[in-house]
């Protein structure tokens, strides 16, 4: 019986509880310091509830900021809702952390880039993790750990 441990799938897992995680302090205490984050969703993913006219205008994906202004955090297991101001406009979103392609913390270089195997023609066969840089506009860089080396 030979089975393959699917590694990409599995980190994939781990690197989403750490979000969850993340978000649940958060919802808890607010973002300390000078924290803040950008979270790229793919806006088509099942699951994924936000206003037509957003989805209109990301039809395929969407980053938002929470930094000064969000309000109804609350963090689930598989996913999170929030509420965020869009041109003086309140709305609510759902993004479920399987839909997100991004997380990002410029404030402390940090972030993990979610890849799926559409994103590249070839899949390298050996196992190595890669780190790329990520530049978000007007922020400092942050590292990007980046899995797409753990699928085959």
């Amino acid at each position: 019986m030979s089975q393959d441990i699917d590694y990409g799938n599995l980190m994939h897992t781990a690197m989403r509880g750490l979000i969850k995680t993340v978000l649940t302090e958060v919802s808890e205490r607010g973002l300390p310091g000078s924290h803040h984050f950008f979270i790229t969703f793919d806006t088509g993913h099942d699951g994924v509830e936000l206003a037509d006219w957003l989805r209109e205008r990301y039809p395929d994906e969407m980053t938002i900021v929470m930094q000064h202004w969000f309000e109804n955090l609350e963090v689930g297991d598989n996913g999170f809702a929030i509420t965020l101001n869009f041109g003086d406009a309140p709305e609510p979103l759902y993004i479920p952390y399987a839909s997100i392609k991004t997380f990002v913390d410029p404030s402390v270089e940090f972030g993990l880039r979610f890849e799926s195997p559409e994103d590249d023609e070839e899949v390298p066969h050996v196992a190595e993790e890669t780190i790329e840089v990520e530049e978000p506009q007007d922020q400092h860089d942050a590292d990007v750990v980046s899995l797409d080396s753990f699928r085959k």
